[in-house]
């Protein structure tokens, strides 16, 4: 069986999670994170907002970022990725995430997924948000509002003591109260000087299992919930999963650091000033 892009990436991926040990950074390196978050953060949560209208192509989208990010000084990490050209992951409605830009136009209704990464000063930090177009059945707005409820609850669960475990248990619990899925096949990861580091951090599970936490370790938690089934496939382009089902799927993602203090939003706006 011949594998795809991203089945093929996925598996070096995870063979390279599993053989590393778990950084612990220190607090100059997680102000260096906070600041290729906050590029994130910057274009996502303000920048991106004035072009997400009907008509724009998503690779339009992808132009802007790539600007963004070399006017902030900084640079794409997606386009690190082996095999990846863009600096965005888009993913429109049933696509659940890695969908790639290109010519395809936003239209009145639709759920859309940016996935956005930047490295500055050889640091990354990494965040999605999700974003309805004009306006949206309650169905979609109700997806939505539980998917970001999702993150929020686990990052609410990653404090020093905790469990891996314990994050996957929190987004699960309340996504499967809704009666959503929550996908399997794709989880979050720890970030620092690579894109994907360990630990793996699976968005459903038990308490009390997996790696204890951490001060200092960075985790990217970024849940992927669909209307449907939680299963997934890949599409011909190698890259785009899409949910088996075709029902709609939302995610939104977030850097952290594991603080004395509780866990810390890297990928904010001004985080850096805060």
């Amino acid at each position: 069986m011949k594998l795809s892009n991203i089945s093929i990436y996925k598996l070096e991926k995870t063979i390279k999670i599993m053989s590393r040990e778990v950084n612990l950074r220190t607090d100059e390196e997680i102000e260096k994170i906070a600041a290729a978050g906050s590029i994130v953060a910057g274009f996502l949560d303000e920048e991106v907002k004035k072009y997400l209208t009907p008509g724009i192509k998503t690779i339009e989208i992808d132009n802007l970022a790539t600007q963004y990010a070399f006017d902030h000084k900084g640079r794409p990490s997606f386009k690190d990725v082996p095999g990846y050209y863009h600096s965005l992951c888009i993913s429109i409605n049933e696509q659940i995430v890695h969908g790639i830009p290109g010519q395809r136009e936003l239209k009145e209704g639709d759920l859309v997924k940016i996935d956005f990464g930047v490295t500055k000063d050889n640091y990354i930090g990494d965040a999605c948000r999700s974003y309805i177009i004009g306006d949206a059945t309650p169905d979609v707005k109700h997806l939505v509002e539980i998917t970001e409820k999702c993150l929020y609850l686990g990052i609410e669960a990653a404090i020093i003591g905790n469990y891996i475990g314990d994050i996957g248990y929190a987004i699960q619990k309340l996504a499967e109260k809704n009666r959503f899925g929550v996908v399997r096949e794709f989880v979050g990861h720890g970030v620092g000087t690579q894109l994907h580091e360990a630990p793996s951090v699976p968005h459903y599970g038990q308490r009390r299992t997996g790696i204890k936490l951490k001060e200092g370790m960075i985790l990217a938690i970024e849940p992927m919930i669909n209307m449907g089934t939680w299963r997934s496939k890949v599409l011909a382009d190698g890259w785009t999963a899409v949910t088996m089902d075709g029902k709609w799927s939302a995610q939104f993602e977030h850097t952290i650091a594991i603080t004395k203090n509780g866990p810390r939003i890297l990928t904010k706006l001004n985080e850096v000033e805060k």
